[in-house]
């Protein structure tokens, strides 16, 4: 089997065909695999059909996400898929760490836009176009990228600004119904087609906080208000009232239960977007109030009474179209709703005025019928456009932020598909136009940049590859799809298409389709991409589209490119009493001198063509400035069914984004290319992976600085460096690979150049998580060293804390105790002072006598001897005898011994023998005995108050208990 390099055969071309079919049928047998490419780069061969069944496998099971390199491809599920768009999985892909790891999402691509700002990579503005055809999901698209951004941009920390980000994202999230209802319609191709191109800038502050949106519209299909093809509908907002008003609403303007009207067919068929009050309650949110809100429903209701004025033929030129009979009816209520003369208002339908002459006189000429049908569908179309750009003017007023709260922007691009019908008139003409020059952004922004930058061969270009001749690298040369031509065809100078029609409307003659038609063909007959249908009977040319070709008929096209509003229908509506008719038509005299100007001064009128095409090249600057993102959505089937992949309509589509050709490319180009010098710089730090044992003179260590790759650095001290840093690259590759998936084990293709590395997106990717990887080691190693050290200063910090408080507890245990010694001393000489004041006091009680009894008595039962060891007991408690006599005579207390002991040392008994001396209680012997002596006849009492303290008092009172120490009645006893 011959190698493949990038989907390429190296065999001869029979034998490559032969081998290529061969591995075809080997890869697409293997159907369970397919849906598990996550990108189609890695497809082999990268053909149109082996994308097409990777698409189909992964539509089968669910999944609608696919990367083709840089451009996401969203297939259209045509069910609702709820968990898919859930605000848990926003927040899963706005928290991981890698979210390209992720599966492929629109989320993905919002979330990279949202770190593109964070990291402020210039250019910093984003911006995500979003293409494909009519009713491939583009609106949805737009919409979840919205709400994605509302969850992820909005997480302030005060409640003052909780509240602020949540009422700017409701009023971002809400201004999408309203513009889906005045602005999107049904048509053959998609249920909810936007009728005008949006571009919606997402502003954020310094913080990445969104602090406000701005809305800006191209080209609003307002030719669809007065004229829908068949099949198809007019704009939203006419269902939803005739279905969602109510009864009473009806009544007042003037819409009567199943009332026809000539601009609104098929209005049998129900819609999701028949809504009536999800628009209100936005228009709600927006800061429309309910009386202004009933004034645009009346003023849309006047408008669809107006298309059912119908005048008929006047067999009198001089004589003005009269109304047909149902007409009467419709015009007054038509002139009631909107507030209008009746009168003024259908002379304004019937005669048109013309001034003429150096003195602007005044003619007035009656229209005919053609005319009259004209001018009243002018009247609608200039009031609904009105209303439009209101409205857009009232959403941005509501959500707009102030230009010096936000430094950044998000762009969201949803515009028109590319339409064919098979009517196709200026509208599709100038939606191609704009597909067109979106196609060439693209081209010129990823494709061509980098085959240029690559310095691959242009089509119909003699440039060699210059670069990579000079680096020594080969390139297989990638052929893509160059809509320039085209483009010349449409907008070129000096001759176009468009410069033919505008030359058309400048003559101010009558100019006829066939006419129109023979200009063109021959002022550009050597253009290969226009051609002419002979088949066809009508006048017509055909358009070559890098998405197909397309037969515009030239019936119209100058009429619709003027876009003429006569004054009088301005002057008209300026007489309205309508409040807001007076606010989108005010009497402005520079206005009605800008519209009546002077025959000789009179400026060229600006064309449909000429503004769409300057709006046009506006956004393109403004997409030029900021890094593009793409999402290119796919139809499966035109007719919206779910689990219906049509393999031809899939594969137009495919061929006509050119997606094959991006696929080639960014598979085998080198878009990312770096100079040594800035090479070494950035990722030096990757050395760090590299284990070396011994380094050489080329090898520095990892600690030094830089040094050795400051910008004088000769080229041969980086080449070292060089390899060293590309050594570390399958590490790396094996450290990212996931368990069990060879392919990505293996490394990326990097080319190191004369001057310049080559790599592709996956590898620069994988060399920026590896320097990520170092600096944490970095970080986490700097950290580390910051705790230790700050743990060993805390440490000595709590030790000086510990000893100074322990010198401080010292110092104060050793005052408590100084005063306590005071204190205690002060107390020990107050109590011996007390003591021996209490004795002198006891002792002068006592009359200063001691009385002597020496006697002898015999030993009793209840007498006891009292041992010698008790001397020196007596001898300390002598002095303590008034408490002695108190517990001696005591009821309860002192018992035994102990009594006995306390009386003889209160009696101060001589210090003799104590075995000669018997004390008698008062249990043993009735009778009392004086404390001095026995008595001796009559007993005398001295009853003399005590001196001491509290001693009157006894704490337990008794029956045998008495008062005053002379009253104390001793026990008797008797002398031996």
């Amino acid at each position: 089997m011959p190698s493949q390099i990038n989907g390429h055969s190296s065999g001869s071309d029979a034998q490559g065909g032969e081998s290529l079919r061969e591995d075809l049928q080997e890869f697409l047998g293997g159907e369970a695999l397919l849906h598990e490419l996550d990108d189609l780069t890695k497809v082999n061969p990268v053909t149109l059909k082996t994308v097409l069944r990777c698409l189909q496998a992964r539509y089968a099971v669910d999944m609608f996400y696919t990367s083709a390199g840089c451009t996401l491809v969203a297939l259209n599920p045509f069910k609702p898929v709820p968990q898919l768009y859930s605000p848990a999985l926003m927040r899963e892909y706005h928290a991981a760490p890698q979210p390209q790891k992720l599966r492929p999402h629109i989320f993905a691509v919002g979330e990279q836009t949202y770190r593109n700002v964070q990291s402020l990579i210039k250019p910093v503005n984003q911006s995500i176009i979003v293409s494909g055809e009519s009713g491939a999901g583009k609106t949805w698209t737009s919409r979840c990228l919205m709400k994605f951004y509302a969850v992820v941009a909005a997480s302030p920390t005060s409640l003052e600004s909780h509240k602020l980000a949540e009422r700017i994202e409701q009023r971002i999230l809400n201004s999408n119904p309203v513009m889906e209802a005045f602005g999107n319609a049904c048509t053959l191709r998609n249920n909810n087609s936007s009728r005008f191109g949006k571009f919606i800038q997402l502003q954020l502050n310094s913080a990445q906080q969104m602090t406000g949106a701005a809305v800006q519209t191209y080209l609003l299909e307002k030719t669809r208000v007065a004229c829908q093809a068949a099949s198809e509908r007019n704009f939203h907002i006419f269902y939803q009232i005739c279905k969602g008003a109510s009864v009473d609403e009806r009544l007042q303007w003037h819409l009567p239960e199943g009332a026809s009207f000539s601009w609104l067919p098929n209005p049998e068929r129900t819609l999701e977007e028949d809504c009536f009050q999800v628009t209100r309650e936005a228009m709600l949110h927006l800061g429309i109030d309910i009386p202004t809100q009933n004034n645009i429903f009346q003023v849309l209701a006047g408008l669809l009474h107006l298309g059912n004025i119908w005048f008929a033929d006047s067999e009198d030129e001089a004589q003005p179209c009269q109304l047909m009979d149902d007409a009467k009816c419709s015009i007054r209520t038509s002139a009631s709703l909107l507030q209008l003369p009746e009168d003024p208002l259908l002379e304004t339908l019937q005669i048109r005025t013309i001034r003429a002459g150096r003195q602007q006189q005044v003619f007035r000429k009656p229209c005919s019928r053609a005319e009259c049908d004209t001018r009243r569908d002018c009247l609608a179309k200039l009031v609904y456009a009105r209303l439009f750009d209101w409205l857009v003017s009232v959403i941005n007023n509501s959500i707009c932020a102030d230009p010096d709260s936000w430094t950044t922007f998000i762009g969201l691009l949803d515009v028109y598909g590319f339409e064919s019908f098979p009517n196709n008139s200026l509208e599709q003409l100038c939606i191609n136009y704009a597909n067109e020059k979106l196609q060439q952004h693209f081209v010129a922004h990823y494709l061509r940049a980098q085959q240029v930058r690559s310095g691959v061969l242009l089509p119909g270009s003699d440039q060699e590859p210059l670069e990579y001749a000079v680096e020594g690298l080969d390139w297989s040369f990638v052929n893509y799809q160059d809509n320039q031509a085209c483009l010349d065809l449409i907008e070129g100078s000096p001759i176009s298409i468009c410069s033919l029609i505008n030359e058309e409307c400048r003559l101010n003659r009558p100019s006829s389709a066939a006419q129109l038609q023979t200009r063109i063909e021959s002022a550009l007959a050597g253009s290969p991409h226009l051609r002419h249908n002979k088949l066809s009977q009508e006048p017509s040319f055909i358009v070559v589209h890098y998405a197909g070709p397309v037969q515009y008929h030239t019936a119209g096209l100058v009429e619709k490119n003027k876009d003429p509003v006569p004054p009088e229908l301005t002057r008209l509506l300026q007489q309205s009493q309508d409040p807001l008719l007076k606010v989108l038509f005010p009497t402005d005299p520079k206005e009605k001198s800008q519209e009546e100007p002077s025959g000789q001064s009179r400026a060229p009128v600006l064309t449909v063509v000429s503004k769409f095409k300057a709006s046009l090249e506006q956004l393109l600057q403004v997409l030029h400035s900021t890094t593009p993102h793409y999402i290119r959505c796919i139809k499966p089937n035109s007719q919206g069914h779910a689990h219906t992949f049509l393999q031809e309509e899939v594969l137009s589509q495919l061929e006509a984004c050119g997606l094959v050709e991006t696929i080639h490319i960014s598979a085998a180009g080198f878009p990312i290319r770096i100079p040594h010098q800035n090479f070494v710089e950035r990722y030096a730090l990757l050395r760090r992976l590299c284990v070396r044992t011994s380094p050489g003179p080329h090898s520095p260590s990892p600690d030094e600085g830089h040094s050795e790759w400051s910008p004088h650095t000769k080229a041969a001290t980086l080449q070292p460096l060089l390899q060293d840093i590309l050594h570390t690259l399958p590490a790396l590759t094996q450290a990212a690979a996931t368990p069990g998936d060879p392919a990505e084990a293996t490394p990326a293709p990097v080319h190191c150049g004369r001057t310049k590395v080559f790599m592709t997106d996956s590898m620069l990717e994988l060399l920026e998580c590896g320097r990520a990887q170092v600096l944490e080691q970095c970080a986490c190693c700097i950290q580390g060293s910051w705790r230790r050290h700050r743990h060993r200063k805390q440490e000595r910090q709590r030790r000086a804390a510990t000893l100074i408080q322990a010198a401080i507890r010292s110092w104060l245990a050793r005052k408590h105790i100084q005063r306590m010694h005071v204190a205690a001393t002060a107390i020990k000489r107050t109590w011996q002072k007390w003591r021996i004041r209490m004795a002198f006091l006891a002792s002068k009680e006592l009359d200063g006598v001691q009385e002597k009894h020496v006697f002898q008595v015999p030993v009793a039962s209840a007498s006891f001897l009292l041992p010698q060891a008790q001397t020196s007991l007596l001898t300390a408690i002598i002095r303590l005898w008034p408490l002695g006599l108190v517990l001696a005579n005591a009821a309860v207390g002192v018992r035994g011994f102990q009594r006995k002991l306390v009386v003889w040392a209160c009696l101060q008994l001589p210090m003799g023998s104590p075995s000669s001396y018997t004390v008698q209680t008062a249990q043993e012997q009735a009778g009392v005995t004086s404390i001095r002596a026995l008595p001796q006849g009559s007993v005398k009492f001295h009853c003399r108050k005590s001196p001491l303290p509290y001693a009157d008092i006894c704490p337990e009172p008794s029956p045998y208990s008495v008062t005053g120490l002379n009253q104390i009645l001793l026990e008797r006893h008797s002398l031996g």
